[in-house]
Formats: C-alpha cells, sequence, structure tokens
C-alpha cells in the first residue's frame, strides 16, 4: 500500500510516501517554514507524488499528524488529508506527534519505557508516556514544568523530544517530526479507524482582545 503522509503539525511542512509493501519511502519533501503551511502544502503534496512517479490514484492511504503542536497548523494539514482522502476515496488516518517522537526514537533503537515531551511554551509542555512497545499507558496531557519535572522523575522512563530541554531549562530546539515514523504509524492502525480529527490539549495562543468593542450604530 502507498500512503501519502503530511506534517504541519510544528515548525516544518513535510510530504512523504512510503510503500509498506517494499518498506520504501519513496518521496520525501520538507521545508520548515515556522508559518505559512496552507500556502506551500498543496504545491508540496503534488511534488512529492511527481517524484514518486505515481499519480493521486495509486495513493491507498493518507497518514497526518494532529497535535499536540500548532494549532493552525493542525487544522490545515488535517484539512488537507480528510479533503484528500475523500477525493480519492481512500482512507485518512491521524497519528499524534508524541506517538511519532516514540516511534522515530524506537527505530534508532531506544529501549525500555519512554515518555514523549514537547515544548508547549508558557511554561507547560505536552507529555505522554509509553510502555517498553511503544505503545501509550496515559493519555496526552500539558502539565506545568514543575508538575512535569516531578512525574518524569518518578516514572524511571527516558525523555524524547523539546519537551526535555524545557524540563531542564537549556535552549529548546523545536521538534522534527519524521515523515516516515507518520507514514508507517499510519499504516498500522486497524481498518475503519475513525476520521483524523485535530489533538488540542488547550485553547489557541492567539486570543481575541477585550476592552476595543466597536460601537455599532443604526
Amino acid at each position: 500500500m502507498l500512503v501519502l503522509a503530511i506534517d504541519t503539525a510544528g515548525v516544518d511542512c513535510s510530504v512523504g510516501i512510503f510503500d509498506t509493501a517494499t518498506d520504501t519511502l519513496l518521496a520525501c519533501i520538507q521545508e520548515t517554514l515556522g508559518k505559512g503551511h496552507a500556502e506551500r502544502l498543496s504545491g508540496m503534496i503534488e511534488d512529492a507524488v511527481r517524484q514518486a512517479a505515481l499519480t493521486p490514484s495509486d495513493l491507498g492511504m493518507v497518514g497526518v499528524t494532529v497535535g499536540p503542536g500548532s494549532f493552525t497548523g493542525i487544522r490545515v494539514g488535517v484539512a488537507a488529508a480528510r479533503g484528500l482522502a475523500l477525493a480519492l476515496g481512500i482512507p485518512a488516518i491521524g497519528v499524534t506527534t508524541l506517538q511519532v517522537l516514540v516511534e522515530t526514537a524506537k527505530r534508532a533503537g531506544q529501549t525500555g519505557p519512554i515518555i514523549a515531551a514537547i515544548d508547549a511554551k508558557r511554561g507547560e509542555v505536552y507529555l505522554q508516556s509509553f510502555d517498553e512497545n511503544g505503545h501509550a499507558s496515559a493519555d496526552a496531557k500539558v502539565m506545568p514544568l514543575d508538575k512535569a519535572r516531578e512525574f518524569v522523575a518518578s516514572s524511571g522512563a527516558s525523555l524524547v523530544g523539546s519537551g526535555a530541554a524545557a524540563l531542564s531549562d537549556t535552549f529548546v530546539e523545536p521538534d522534527h517530526f519524521d515523515i516516515e515514523a507518520v507514514a508507517r504509524l499510519a499504516a498500522r492502525q486497524p481498518k475503519g479507524t475513525s476520521k483524523p480529527a485535530p489533538l488540542y490539549l488547550r485553547g489557541p495562543d492567539a486570543k481575541p482582545q477585550m476592552g476595543f468593542a466597536i460601537e455599532r450604530r443604526a
């Protein structure tokens, strides 16, 4: 099966095409944008399909990161994945960015229980515990840094993701989510999995300004 993978949940806009039959990543296009994913994503999908010498009708699944991460970026990726899947009559599968971090670590040889942690800014981290097989052992949550430090210290698990730097008060590099890991995780989901939906663990950073209402005139 050919899986189109999409990630717009962080600073990157990434698209890949993975062939499960040959265990091969056929195409990978990635740009570190920060913002502006919506303007680039459709063109990158077209480029990836062309790079893999395929047509859209060859695709069998769309996998997409659903968060936690950028509020706007997640919406862009999920909407694109669902729209493309509907047009092609194929399933769209959502995977979390925390799952992607653990999948990447496991494929790199990391063993034992893992806590995936992403810097959520505002003195918080997104985190989730996974067992030695890479399966989630608790729900994803957002925690203040002080409570997260206590949680990690008592867990005995290794730590992956930008949250590790945030918890140690060192410079935080943004997370980059491996697009092959996105595709692999999506392909392993059971048939009939529900459509992808954004995973928001807290509200958006941008909030409407208060106290500036414009007077309405008849």
